[in-house]
């Protein structure tokens, strides 16, 4: 391995005039001390990069403004106006919370982080912020969820929310209530993102502003003023999705996108690093990954101290204090951080000595000087580069709430203030024109302010939001280029079968996604995306024709150029491949899911995803998107537990549909066939795009092949309701019984069924059961109608009805848990057993994994003449005969326990 010593070497072309240069640091430093050659260092550096001379990034910069004061643009607002304004808003969200809290004890909110970020969204409404009521998108602000208080005392203000709302804060059962956080789903016209299941906001913000490109590069939709703010908590960043992708839009050269970290350095408990510098360790890692930094820290009282601050001291001390100081130095007073923060040092000392304590009290942060936030704001907007911004802004978390809360660790729980708390309140705020003493004594109800309209601060307020086209938070789902549907030809093919020819259920639905791809007027809205598995979905035949997006194009040709199924990249290419992430990729789906309303241009987004690595690992985003009120489909290819043969326990799905379930909105199906497929696809497409539901659709896909029969007649209604009967019973038997399948279990149950017929005088119908969800959600719909109708004629759930015709038990057969088909045992008709896949996977050929989760045709037949001889209807000797038969070992353990 070569050192560095020996590459400086190398590239050394003129070795004397380098000796002069270290020979001149060293002087410096020896004469002048580190601090001066710091300094002659960033200088000459700077220097250099103004010259055009490429250069390493600086991962750190000392721990002061990046924004000189000089350079500061002048402030276009009315400072006094705003600031009046801001206290209204700062009051009524205080207010909601405590009384609410003092109504319903324990109900929660937050006071806190909304305090320390108010000044934060207060410039960005007031200037920057852009609305969709205009001719173009607008702005998409993904707001941090604890802050959603501030949002609701603003639209207050606005005359969008009423003061029985704002009592209503989390209080929604009744009706007329405030949700918690942000929540697109139970404010379907006001909240736009859902962000407060910390990390998602940040991830979803990332492939958010990269989706508005993907729109005007394919031509679509021009999204070039449309901007993404994303505000963030600093402890927030510790979780994986916030940083996880921070490359992607460098790389996608997102200019569009801006993050607000709101750094008042303290998580839910403590400090986020009390031992450290968050800031410090924020700017390190966006500047690394290329990202514009920058740092709002001081407030404008600093920048004298700053000015004459000749010897760096204070500079030096502000770079050595580590947060768990800052955090202490604001809660205590002038005192404490005149000894404190600068006493150490004589100079320092020396630098505040025409201070009073009260004055050293008031230095503020730069998350809470508007000024400085405004030229942070300018900066991100009119400087862009190509290059996402961020704003790391230096808050106190419950600023303003007084020394009862300010900075302290328990803040972020504090609930509830006393009315003496308000009286102190009302004075930080300068709000004595507003709020009287009287209006505070105790037992009496805390007042909301209000701007009457034809005051000067309600005239302002909204003539900002009518320059910047609109209120927000405001969700819009106004179609700016409506979708038109497909035709009934891509599922033509579907409906037809393979003629004799075996193919997987996932290599029919590539084949259904290109002929729908190729519809005019609906193929360009569709997405499909995928996490680095296209060619193991064989979605590698769609590269060239679709070609994968790619912002830059494809700046090489590839290995593969002369083949047919060549990758192939284009700036206007349709796929989104997005290498190894489910979680950006689902980010992706959100973005296009969402599309509808984000940006008025129905997308029609297929996620097609290995089925372990869906639900399992990103069912927070799935959970989310829910929330978000997306469209669109997911699909868990190579499932189920025993289909994916040799990949054993990480890769083996069992339990997806049972995940997937737990997702009120997502629409399940587990097809078997082909046909099944189609017929779920364009069910979806239609009650999502066609009528407008808020709903989703996940399909399992596998990649065992076998012929893929036509589509029976009638049987639509059957498939998307989740049962339909797939084959009728012989004739002419002794007994009869019925068997479920789902997926490619129906290999099983068909082979199961001619055993029963030839060899045990069993005549056993098929069903095809494609969701059991479905099936549930019926039955517990019709067992609830009849509970609270008791004198009206009680009803009967589909699946009682489509089961009770035939005598004799029912056993259902899955690739998944057991429990996926004991969803429906209570309404099942007679005897019913259920065979699934409890336990972990295993590397071994699908004969083998199926012996061992005994879901084979053996354990069928053991099942069905089981429950048949419980009955009295089969000698107990023909199951202990069938059990020999078929290989089983009684005596082993059951798979699930086997792992314990």
């Amino acid at each position: 391995m070569l050192s560095d010593d020996y590459i400086l070497q190398l590239l050394d072309s003129d070795p004397e005039e380098t000796e002069e240069w270290l020979q001149s640091i060293e002087a410096v430093v020896s004469q002048s001390g580190d601090r001066r050659a710091r300094y002659l260092m960033a200088r000459l550096i700077k220097q250099a990069r103004a010259l055009g001379v490429p250069l390493p990034v600086q991962r750190q910069s000392p721990y002061i403004n990046t924004i000189p004061p000089e350079e500061e643009p002048a402030f276009p607002g009315d400072e006094d106006m705003e600031r009046r304004i801001r206290r209204a808003i700062r009051w009524n969200a205080a207010v909601m919370v405590v009384k609410a809290n003092r109504k319903d004890d324990g109900i929660g909110g937050h006071l806190s982080s909304f305090a320390s970020s108010a000044a934060l969204y207060d410039v960005g409404y007031n200037h920057f912020f852009r609305g969709n009521n205009g001719d173009t998108v607008g702005d998409h602000i993904y707001m941090q969820g604890h802050a959603a208080p501030g949002m609701y005392a603003r639209a207050f203000l606005e005359g969008r929310l009423t003061a029985a709302q704002l009592d209503n804060f989390r209080a929604e059962v009744g009706g007329n209530g405030l949700s918690s956080y942000p929540h697109p789903r139970l404010m379907p016209d006001f909240w736009q993102y859902p962000t407060v299941s910390m990390g998602l906001g940040p991830i979803n913000s990332i492939y958010h502003a990269r989706f508005l490109k993907y729109l005007k590069n394919r031509s679509l939709y021009d999204t070039s003023n449309s901007r993404v703010w994303a505000f963030i908590g600093d402890g927030e960043t510790d979780e994986p999705e916030s940083l996880g992708s921070i490359s992607l839009p460098v790389r996608e050269q997102l200019g569009n996108l801006t993050w607000v970290i709101n750094c008042n350095l303290q998580r839910l408990d403590g400090p986020v690093r009390g031992n450290g510098k968050i800031i410090q360790e924020l700017e390190a890692q966006f500047r690394g990954a290329g990202w514009n930094v920058i740092k709002v820290l001081w407030g404008a009282n600093w920048d004298p101290l700053l000015a004459k601050d000749d010897e760096g001291v204070l500079v030096e001390r502000m770079n050595d204090a580590v947060d768990g100081e800052y955090q202490r130095f604001k809660a205590e007073d002038g005192a404490y951080v005149r000894e404190f923060f600068f006493g150490p040092d004589p100079r320092l000392r020396e630098l505040v000595s025409d201070m009073t304590d009260d004055e050293i009290w008031s230095l503020r942060r730069g998350g809470h000087d508007y000024k400085k936030l405004y030229a942070a704001y300018e900066q991100a907007v009119e400087g862009d580069n190509g290059l996402p911004t961020v704003i790391l802004a230096k808050t106190i978390k419950g600023w303003a709430l007084g020394p009862d809360v300010e900075g302290r660790n328990s803040t972020h729980s504090i609930k509830k203030l006393s009315n003496q708390q308000f009286v102190e309140l009302r004075e930080r705020l300068h709000l004595q024109d507003m709020v009287t003493l009287d209006e505070l004594e105790d037992g009496k109800e805390l007042p909301y302010l209000r701007f009457g309209q034809d005051s000067d601060e309600y005239r302002y307020m909204m003539e900002r939001r009518q320059q910047l086209d609109g209120p927000l938070p405001h969700r819009s789902t106004k179609l700016r280029l409506p979708l038109a549907m497909p035709s009934g030809k891509p599922f033509d093919e579907a409906s037809a079968g393979s003629n004799g020819i075996e193919a997987s259920t996932t290599m029919a639905f590539v084949r259904l996604l290109r002929s729908l791809c190729r519809e005019d007027g609906f193929g360009e809205r569709v997405v499909p995306i995928v996490p680095d598995e296209a060619r193991t979905f064989g979605m590698d035949s769609l590269f060239r024709e679709l070609k994968i997006y790619a912002s830059q194009g494809q700046k090489y040709e590839p290995v593969d150029a002369k083949l047919l199924l060549s990758y192939n990249e284009s700036v206007d290419g349709q796929i989104l491949e997005e290498g190894i992430t489910e979680a950006g990729s689902l980010a992706s789906w959100i973005a296009a899911a969402t599309s509808y309303a984000h940006s008025g241009v129905p997308m029609v987004p297929f996620f097609i995803f290995y089925s372990m690595f869906g639900f399992q690992r990103v069912m927070d985003l799935i959970w989310s998107a829910a929330d978000s009120r997306a469209r669109g489909f997911l699909l868990g290819a190579t499932a189920g537990r025993t289909t994916l043969a040799g990949e054993g326990l990480q890769h083996q799905d069992g339990h997806s549909l049972l995940l997937a379930s737990a997702v009120p909105v997502c629409q399940v199906y587990d097809p078997a066939f082909a046909y099944e497929t189609g017929v779920i696809v364009r069910d979806g497409i239609e009650r999502m795009y066609g009528n407008d539901e808020d709903i989703f659709y996940y399909l399992t896909l596998y990649d065992e092949n076998y012929v893929q029969p036509p589509k029976p007649d009638g049987v639509d209604a059957g498939i998307l309701r989740g049962l339909y009967k797939w084959q009728d019973s012989p004739s002419g038997k002794s007994h009869t019984a019925k068997i479920l399948f789902s997926g490619p279990a129906h290999a099983a149950a068909r082979e199961a069924s001619s055993i029963l017929a030839e060899d045990y005088n069993v005549a056993a119908e098929l069903w095809s059961a494609t969701s059991y969800k479905c099936l549930r959600e019926d039955a517990l719909a019709v067992e609830r109608w009849n509970r609270l109708h008791p004198e009206a004629e009680q009803r009967s759930p589909y699946v009682t009805e489509m089961l009770r015709g035939t005598p004799g038990p029912t056993v259902a057969v899955t690739d998944y848990m057991h429990i996926v088909a004991d969803g429906i045992s209570r309404w099942v008709p007679g005897r019913y057993t259920s065979l699934g896949t409890d336990g972990f996977g295993r590397s071994d050929n699908r004969q083998a994994l199926r012996s061992f989760f005994e879901v084979n045709a053996g354990h069928i037949v053991v099942a069905v003449l089981s429950e048949l001889a419980d009955q009295g209807r089969m000698p107990l000797g023909v199951v202990q005969e069938a059990v020999s038969r078929f290989g089983i070992n009684p005596a082993s353990q059951a798979p699930w326990s086997r792992d314990i």
